[in-house]
């Protein structure tokens, strides 16, 4: 690792574009082979009919689309365009990402410039190069994971599972290797500067730590932040904290079978069949292996402790906290339009998003998300008459915003959320305007547009 960090900054950030290159490559397989309508486009899938055999240089990231231009006749004229401008942009973006990250130290100079007072003492903090490199890291996965969510809800309008479950596995299994992988926050040292810290967690920002200097101490935003790490959130022999965990991953389980309401004969015959299916599908693969084997994961770190227990549990509460914002506000404007507001693939995509970033980031960055698609959303519905547009490219823009811009984001809302409880009322609260302004806005299409609401 140390060889690694030794290379030339140049030469690292090529490493790092071609690899991200490849990993455009990943999202452009991923795009044509776990979408609904499978599309034998893809070099790493078999040609379809009338098509030669592809050579091994049709694989090469980028390069590659560049021969398929010859199958044009097959997949329609330009098609090779879009997948060559993924793996290039994706390659492009994570060097310019790893530049940011790794050598401005993109994500601390904006917390801790308004405590040592100017950018340039912020940029000379001794940041640990394993710590920016595990981040990156975490990020670029999230990125590759985002990108191909984005791109099969653009062609099809829905996220399948088959990349927000591996993703959020993803971003679990990170939590526990790089508890410091989750965004950071900043906190000046209380005077005197020399004062004892008998663990990380004990630290004034209450997270696993990043680094600590003279008058400042850099730690990751759990789920208790901004406030201190509680006791009773620790781990083994905190039984409280373990409940919260396989609570909250029971509930992602849960959230992923099938759960189709079918009230026409009553209540009860609906409650009933959805209980039955549950049980029937609890033993089944894939919960048959999911629900055993993540318990006695998440109870296993528990029984650890420490840094990785609280990356753990804070990413199992990011995954709740913000499936939980956009599945609320499913139900809600569902129930308003009279039809389905957003797919459950939606929800899903940020219960993926909330393991990466946690439950505040998440609820920031839905708020930011409609302005995109506002925009969007009703030039389409002028042009076309149509306001079904896919939400979750609008969700990964916002999480790429909010990454980016976390230090400034972080240092204005955060006594917002020190009124912990408060928080998640008031978000009910905007959950019942919004339910009463997307049912007045409902009675005005049908008053205007009659059946065209549709």
């Amino acid at each position: 690792m140390n060889e690694l960090f030794g290379l030339s900054f140049s030469v690292r950030v090529g490493v790092v574009c071609i690899l991200g290159c490849a990993l455009g490559a990943v999202v452009n397989w991923a795009v044509y082979a776990l979408a609904w309508n499978r599309r034998a486009i893809s070099p790493w899938s078999a040609p379809p009919d009338g098509v030669p055999q592809r050579a091994w240089h049709d694989r090469i990231p980028v390069l590659g689309w560049w021969s398929l231009r010859r199958e044009s006749d097959h997949h329609g004229r330009g098609f090779w365009v879009r997948p060559l401008a993924i793996e290039l942009a994706l390659g492009v973006g994570l060097g310019v990402l790893y530049w940011w990250e790794v050598l401005c130290h993109g994500l601390y100079v904006g917390a801790l410039s308004p405590i040592l007072g100017n950018p340039r003492a912020a940029a000379a903090i001794a940041l640990p190069a394993a710590t920016l490199h595990a981040q990156f890291f975490a990020h670029a996965v999230l990125l590759t994971f985002m990108a191909a969510a984005s791109l099969i809800d653009i062609d099809e309008k829905l996220i399948p599972d088959g990349v927000t479950v591996v993703g959020t596995l993803a971003g679990l299994i990170l939590a526990v290797c790089t508890p410091t992988m989750l965004l950071p926050q900043a906190r000046a040292l209380p005077p005197p500067a020399a004062d004892v810290l008998t663990t990380p967690l004990d630290a004034p920002a209450g997270g696993p730590l990043v680094v600590r200097g003279d008058r400042v101490v850099v730690q990751s935003v759990t789920l208790a932040a901004p406030t201190r790490w509680p006791a009773s959130l620790r781990g083994a022999p905190h039984w409280r904290s373990l409940a919260i965990g396989i609570g909250c991953y029971w509930l992602w389980c849960f959230a992923l079978i099938e759960r189709t309401w079918r009230g026409r004969r009553g209540l009860w015959f609906g409650i009933r069949l959805i209980a039955l299916r549950l049980v029937r599908d609890i033993r089944r693969p894939p919960m048959l292996l999911m629900l055993p084997v993540g318990s006695l994961a998440i109870a296993s770190v528990w029984w650890l402790g420490g840094d990785r227990w609280a990356g753990m549990l804070s990413s199992l509460v990011g995954l709740v906290g913000a499936g939980a914002v956009v599945w609320g506000v499913r139900i809600v404007g569902s129930a308003a339009l009279k039809r389905e507001a957003m797919g459950f693939g939606d929800v899903t995509l940020m219960m993926m998003i909330g393991t990466f970033l946690g439950w505040q980031a998440c609820l920031v960055l839905f708020f930011l998300a409609p302005f995109a698609g506002l925009v969007i959303g009703i030039t389409q519905w002028v042009v076309h008459s149509d306001d079904v547009i896919p939400y979750g490219p609008f969700l990964c823009i916002a999480a790429g915003v909010v990454l980016v811009a976390w230090a400034s984001i972080w240092n204005r809302v955060q006594s917002a959320f020190a009124f912990g409880w408060l928080v998640p009322i008031a978000f009910v609260v905007c959950l019942v305007l919004m339910g009463v302004m997307l049912a007045v806005w409902q009675m005005i299409k049908e008053a205007i547009f009659g059946a065209r609401t549709d």
